[in-house]
């Protein structure tokens, strides 16, 4: 089974559809997965307050025909997690967003957004991952990457990485503005990261 598993969205519409074409071109019969930050917050975690925002136009970014190009199941990302924090209103995209899991599985492998996890140090990245699975696909940091036993890859696109023994870690990348995702083939236990040019 093929699987096409996408992020860090942040409501651009624009590029969404560029990456949705260019898997129906490459995969059209993968099955859909997002790793979460669909949505762009437009109140920055430094400017959160007690206020509560009774408007979801209020605090984040929803083009016209955004909303429905989101046909696909997706983890809940930081982005969905702040506006959730900060909005009070009845709005049926606002209970879409809380029932967004934080993980999700996909038979031995499993999908988080990442924000959970230990990020820092300079240049910024991921210092610890906690993980149930082998195999895990995650985002948050925009960087497509590839780390097997701890130890990381150099990622070349549209090569197939054989997925082995030992604990995986496989961030897709953006689809904001650098338009990349990630193939996974579970049939033949391979990834292959993709990138629209």
């Amino acid at each position: 089974m093929q699987y096409a598993i996408i992020g860090d969205i942040h409501s651009s519409k624009e590029d969404l559809e560029k990456v949705l074409y260019h898997i129906n071109k490459q995969a059209p019969d993968a099955v859909l997965i997002g790793t979460g930050d669909l949505f762009e917050c437009t109140i920055s975690k430094r400017n959160i307050t007690e206020r509560k925002y009774t408007s979801l136009s209020e605090v984040m970014l929803l083009p016209d025909g955004f909303k429905e190009l989101l046909t696909f199941p997706s983890v809940k990302g930081n982005q969905e997690e702040r506006i959730l924090l900060i909005t009070e209103a009845d709005d049926p995209l606002l209970k879409m967003l809380s029932e967004m899991p934080e993980k999700m599985e996909l038979g031995n492998a499993e999908v988080i957004h990442g924000h959970q996890w230990t990020w820092g140090g300079e240049p910024w990245s991921l210092l610890k991952a906690d993980t149930v699975k082998s195999l895990t696909f995650y985002g948050h940091s925009h960087n497509s990457g590839l780390m097997h036993n701890g130890k990381k890859e150099d990622v070349l696109f549209e090569h197939p990485y054989f997925i082995g023994a030992g604990q995986t870690l496989v961030n897709v990348g953006a689809v904001v503005d650098d338009r990349e995702w990630v193939l996974f083939d579970s049939t033949h236990n391979t990834v292959s990261f993709m990138k629209v040019e």
